[in-house]
């Protein structure tokens, strides 16, 4: 495949494993500069910069665990800082808001502390790290949100992160039309049952991973490049006319 990433900019939040790694390594392979930020987990942050690397690729690291608007501005700062010595710019060609998560609790166990968790991991992250950088992005730019499957089903445990997931989806159509006259796309990728350090629980149960896997029509959990190639995807220049989307990568288990 073409570097057809060359030159291009592209900060992945919450990419030192799973998903957001997947799309920070993709990225990078494609000839992109990769700002890699992460919120606590030095080592794997590390062996993400250190693969990248050692095939070539260029990123570096910002240590940021986001969730407020003060957490934003430090990651804006140290951004532009890094940018800077390394381009000469504080531009940017795209941005992922993959960082989110939380705890889950149903409707009754929810308390006041774990409902602000959730929501400051999963929509007042990406809002406040687009509302600070969207300026940075250049004309013809990408903005990708990572949402979730659980956006669109009624799990009673996944409450407030469901509602979460639901809330990006309506800031990335938003995004879209706000964005739009500058040939910058905005979409939401929704995974479903994709291989990660979180669902690992999950997938060890022998009995919970056949039900999963036989509600789905590919049969199978995806795998990080199932997800990181729509992201692949959606940063190409022939995707330049596809905005406003809620694309789900979960091998048909909603349908």
């Amino acid at each position: 495949m073409d570097k057809f990433l060359e030159g291009k900019v592209a900060l992945v939040t919450g990419a030192s494993r799973g998903l957001g790694r997947a799309i920070a390594e993709d990225f990078a392979r494609l000839g992109a500069l990769v700002a890699i930020n992460y919120a606590s987990n030095d080592v794997a942050a590390q062996d993400v910069l250190r693969s990248i690397e050692a095939k070539g690729g260029k990123a570096f690291l910002l240590k940021c665990a986001l969730g407020s608007y003060e957490a934003a501005e430090q990651l804006t700062e140290a951004l532009d800082k890094e940018l800077r010595e390394r381009t000469g710019s504080t531009d940017l060609d795209i941005i992922v808001n993959n960082a989110g998560g939380g705890p889950v609790a149903n409707l009754d166990a929810t308390t006041p502390e774990i409902f602000e968790k959730i929501v400051s991991d999963n929509l007042r992250a990406p809002f406040y790290v687009t509302k600070l950088l969207k300026s940075r992005l250049r004309d013809g730019g990408r903005l990708i949100n990572v949402g979730s499957l659980g956006a669109r089903t009624a799990v009673p445990d996944y409450i407030v992160y469901a509602m979460s997931k639901r809330a990006l989806e309506t800031f990335t159509i938003v995004m879209a039309k706000e964005l739009g006259p500058r040939n910058i796309t905005a979409n939401c990728i929704n995974p479903g049952l994709i291989e990660s350090d979180a669902n690992a629980h999950v997938r060890a149960d022998d009995g919970i991973r056949s039900y999963l896997e036989q509600a789905t029509p590919m049969r199978r959990f995806g795998v990080p490049s199932d997800f990181s190639g729509v992201a692949v995807s959606l940063a190409s220049p022939q995707m330049g006319y596809v905005t406003g989307q809620i694309i789900e990568v979960a091998g048909g288990m909603s349908l």
